[in-house]
């Protein structure tokens, strides 16, 4: 029920003589039973603003039975009655349109360019609201359910971890698979953890996430089999089933339980049943939860299915997964919250022509974020990869004749050490036409205007292309030395002799700068059989203690002297 002025309000709230007779009244403010709008609105096409209000009476027991509520005057505000308990309902409310921002949820009354919460650019999608809408008890809740322990008041730090084992506190993931798995995790699966997991269409997360709840169903060295619950809103059971099958998961996941839904509340239910030792959600984009507005994938409902899985997650120590979709720029589709409620975002990396996936860790409350995982897509699935270096070399490299243009870096990535080959090619022509694949273009624009300038290399009438071998996106700037080499062997047509390896950054005046696990670096090198490893000036000394098996490190300053030394012979 609409009231048009406040006079009548008050009316109605003191009990007039005109009004009905009241024994019992309740104002109750902010709830949608009853509100009030303002009648000025005449000049201002813009959608009135609205107080909520309810009005809760009852009436005498020995009053007149039967009698409805009768309308008094032109409007609405004005009832009588004798008799009757009855509570006074909203009418609809006008709807309005809002702007909502599609990468954090931000709302806005107009529409902006760019958000002003998380400065995301063409973000802002417009909304229909309505005018009367409200926020239900579902979402006032929190994001965890408070324990037993927890209600009775804060515990001393030294009290809450007694008697808990952290060695045997996470899930272990056995075999090959499972330990590189475990590394990125942080050493394995965390009771009650909820973990994101993001990708490309078509780079595997659904199949990484069906070998993990295999695994975890089998037991391994966790102990007995357990019953592990996939979740599919995008595949109904007998797919799911036949992609197991090719991937010859049949024998020994009789624990395993597949399940297509895309009700929260149903999900949870089914869970409830069984109690499974992890819970896999496919994907969370899918997934709707009744009550809240928007469709599935929307913002509110993501927001919402994923606390709701969180409360489910911290109160039964369950692990749960998620997958989620990622959008055209890379990032999880979706509000940005979504991954602030998470403990764990991993990303699944790689090209769509090669084989082999990279595992990211962005985000981990209970291990490091510089740890990576490299497997190889087969057909039957994702296999671990013991040694990645092999992976990264060509058959070039392995060789005695070697051609022109290749240059081994070496980079950490967390707490593994990778040789990446460097492959550069320079022919003559408009070098506006030249690409570079798996690093920076702007790192890649400072070496050449650096080897022009510092080294007196001609590079401004050559069109240069720059890969990294595998796919791999490098990004350690101790790889900067690799590529300048590389370029300078394509451009000086001289071949860098295959037990060369390189390391060291580059500053604009050509120096070469000292890189953070030199000591390291270098372990590995030896470790592969290489001969010569040329580095910074300013890390030869610190290295000299090393025990490197007959390798020899040689230190530079700048570019001209790895020019001298590397190419000088030839």
């Amino acid at each position: 029920m609409e009231i048009s002025d406040i006079p009548s309000f008050q009316n109605l709230y003191h009990h007039r003589a005109h009004h009905f007779n009241l024994t019992k009244t309740k104002l109750l403010h902010n709830n949608p039973n009853f509100f009030f709008s303002s009648k000025n609105h005449s000049h201002n096409k813009q959608p009135r603003k609205t107080t909520t209000y309810s009005i809760v009476c009852q009436t005498k027991n020995n009053e007149e039975e039967g009698e409805k509520l009768k309308p008094v005057g032109s409007g609405n505000s004005r009832f009588r009655s004798k008799s009757q308990d009855f509570v006074i309902k909203k009418s609809k409310g006008k709807s309005r349109m809002i702007w909502v921002c599609s990468s954090c949820g931000n709302s806005s009354s107009q529409w902006w360019g760019s958000c002003k919460s998380c400065e995301a650019m063409g973000t802002m999608t417009q909304m229909s609201v309505s005018q009367t809408e409200f926020v239900e008890d579902k979402s006032r809740k929190s994001w965890i359910v408070p324990r037993k322990t927890d209600e009775l008041g804060p515990q001393r730090l030294t009290d809450v971890n007694k008697g808990v084992n952290q060695l045997t506190w996470r899930i272990p993931l056995s075999g090959v698979f499972g330990a590189e798995v475990s590394r990125v995790l942080g050493g394995g699966l965390v009771p009650g953890c909820l973990v994101l997991v993001g990708g490309d269409p078509g780079v595997g997360k659904s199949t990484l996430l069906l070998q993990i709840a295999a695994m975890v169903a089998q037991g391994g060295d966790s102990g007995g089999p357990s019953p592990v619950l996939y979740i599919s809103g995008e595949e109904n059971v007998e797919q799911i089933g036949n992609r197991a099958d090719r991937m010859g998961m049949g024998i020994g996941a009789e624990d395993l339980f597949l399940y297509s839904s895309t009700d929260i509340e149903d999900i949870l239910e089914k869970a409830q049943l069984l109690s499974p030792r992890a819970l896999i959600i496919d994907s969370i984009q899918t997934m709707y939860l009744k009550g809240v507005c928007g469709s599935a994938g929307g913002i509110m409902q993501v927001n919402e299915c994923t606390s709701t899985l969180l409360r489910y997650a911290k109160s039964t120590d369950v692990p749960v997964f998620l997958i989620g979709h990622v959008t055209k720029t890379g990032e999880i589709a979706g509000p940005r919250v979504l991954e602030h409620m998470v403990d764990v975002v991993l990303y699944m990396e790689g090209e769509r022509y090669s084989s082999h996936r990279f595992l990211r860790s962005v985000k981990n409350r209970f291990g490091s974020t510089d740890e990576l995982g490299v497997f190889e897509m087969s057909q039957s699935g994702l296999q671990a990869v013991s040694n990645p270096s092999e992976i990264f070399l060509s058959e070039q490299q392995l060789d005695f004749d070697v051609l022109a243009g290749l240059a081994i870096a070496v980079i950490v990535d967390g707490s593994r050490t990778f040789l990446i080959e460097i492959q550069a090619l320079c022919t003559p022509g408009m070098p506006v036409s030249g690409s570079v694949t798996g690093i920076p273009q702007s790192r890649f624009n400072m070496i050449t205007r650096v080897l022009m300038k510092q080294a007196g290399l001609k590079l401004q009438d050559n069109v240069i292309f720059v890969n990294v071998v595998s796919g791999v996106k490098l990004t350690d700037t101790a790889g900067d030395l690799a590529i300048a080499a590389a370029i300078c062997s394509s451009f000086l047509e001289s071949p860098i002799p295959n037990d060369v390896a390189f390391i060291g950054e580059i500053g604009l005046g050509g120096e070469l700068r000292g890189v953070s696990r030199m000591e390291k670096r270098v372990n590995a090198v030896s470790k592969l059989g290489y001969r010569k490893c040329i580095v910074p000036k300013s890390a030869e000394k610190s290295l000299a203690s090393l025990d490197l098996g007959g390798m020899k490190v040689l230190g530079c300053k700048n570019l001209k002297e790895v020019i001298n030394t590397v190419f000088g012979s030839n």
